[in-house]
C-alpha cells in the first residue's frame, strides 16, 4: 500500500492483564498544500494519494472550477526532504486560459470545516448561489431496497480501512447500486473531494442521478460539496448536523442519516425513495 499505511511498534495491553509487544499498522497522514497556478489556496491533511482528484474536488465544492478543462495542468513541487527527495505535499494546478482564479483575500468565507463558524441564513444562500449544478430537479428514484445495501458496498471498498481501522470512506453510486467511484482518506472531506473530482476528471459532473454514501457521520461541509456537485442525494451511516439537515432541504437533497443494517433516517428529500 506505500505511503497509505505506516508500520510502527505498540504495546499491547491484553485483557488477561499481560502485555506483548506487536507491530501495528496506521494509516498515513501528512499534508498536501494546493497551490493556483504558483500561489498557495489551502493545506489539507490526508491520506497521500489521489492527490490531483482530491484538488479538482476541492476547487469544484469551493465554486473555482465547473468542469475538468478548467485546469490545465497539476504537478507537484518544491516539496523535499532533508534526502533531497520530493515528498509529494505540494502539488500546483494551473488555471485554463479565461478561468478566474480563486479569491484568496482575507474576507474570503471558505465552507469546508464543520469549525470554520458558518451558519445561518447568509450561509445557506451562499452556497445556493454557489453552486452551478442544482440538485433540486433531479429525478432520482432510489429504490429502498438499494438504499439499505450501500453500507455494506461501501465497507466491501475500505481496504485500507481493513488494515488500520482509522479511515473515513466515501462512494458514488448510481440508482441500481452500481459503484461508480469509492476512496478512502483520514479526512472524510477529503474522501468526498477525491470521489467528486474522480467524475470531474471523467466529464460525469453535474453527477445526476447519484447518491453519495459516506462512513461518517453527514456535516454541513459534506452537503455543501453534494450541492456544488449536483449530487442529488447523500446517505451516512451516522447522524446528520442541524445545519446540515437545513441545506440539504433548502437545496434540495435527499439526506439519510443512521444507515446501518436495515434501518435508517430519511431527513429531507423523502419522495426520492421508492418504498
Amino acid at each position: 500500500m506505500g505511503r497509505l499505511t505506516v508500520r510502527r511498534p505498540v504495546l499491547r495491553l491484553n485483557a488477561d492483564g499481560s502485555t506483548r509487544q506487536r507491530p501495528d499498522t496506521l494509516v498515513a497522514e501528512e499534508p498536501l498544500e494546493i497551490r493556483v497556478d504558483g500561489a498557495p489556496l489551502t493545506v489539507t491533511m490526508r491520506t497521500p494519494g489521489h492527490d490531483v482528484e482530491l484538488a479538482h474536488g476541492f476547487l469544484l465544492t469551493e465554486g473555482v472550477i465547473g468542469s475538468g478543462d478548467d485546469l490545465s495542468t497539476a504537478r507537484y513541487c518544491d516539496s523535499l526532504d532533508e534526502q533531497g527527495r520530493n515528498t509529494y505535499n505540494v502539488l500546483d494546478v494551473g488555471l485554463a486560459a479565461g478561468v478566474e482564479p480563486p479569491d484568496v483575500s482575507l474576507e474570503r468565507n471558505f465552507y469546508t470545516t464543520s469549525s470554520c463558524g458558518v451558519c445561518g441564513k447568509a450561509s445557506l444562500d451562499a452556497v445556493k448561489l454557489k453552486t452551478r449544478y442544482s440538485p433540486a430537479g433531479d429525478p432520482l428514484r432510489l429504490p429502498r431496497t438499494v438504499l439499505l445495501e450501500l453500507p455494506d458496498r461501501l465497507r466491501e471498498r475500505q481496504k485500507v480501512f481493513g488494515s488500520t481501522g482509522g479511515l473515513h470512506a466515501a462512494a458514488l453510486f448510481d440508482a441500481t447500486g452500481e459503484l461508480l467511484v469509492a476512496r478512502e482518506d483520514v479526512g472524510r472531506h477529503n474522501a468526498v473531494d477525491k470521489v467528486l473530482g474522480r467524475m470531474l476528471m471523467d466529464g460525469r459532473v453535474p453527477a445526476a442521478g447519484t447518491v453519495l454514501m459516506v462512513s461518517g457521520r453527514a456535516s454541513f461541509e459534506l452537503v455543501q460539496k453534494a450541492v456544488m456537485a449536483g449530487v442529488p442525494a447523500l446517505a451516512a451511516v451516522s447522524a446528520p448536523s442541524s445545519l446540515a439537515v437545513e441545506l440539504a432541504d433548502e437545496a434540495g437533497i435527499t439526506l439519510v442519516g443512521f444507515l446501518r443494517g436495515q434501518t435508517g433516517n430519511v431527513y429531507t428529500g423523502a419522495e426520492r425513495i421508492v418504498l
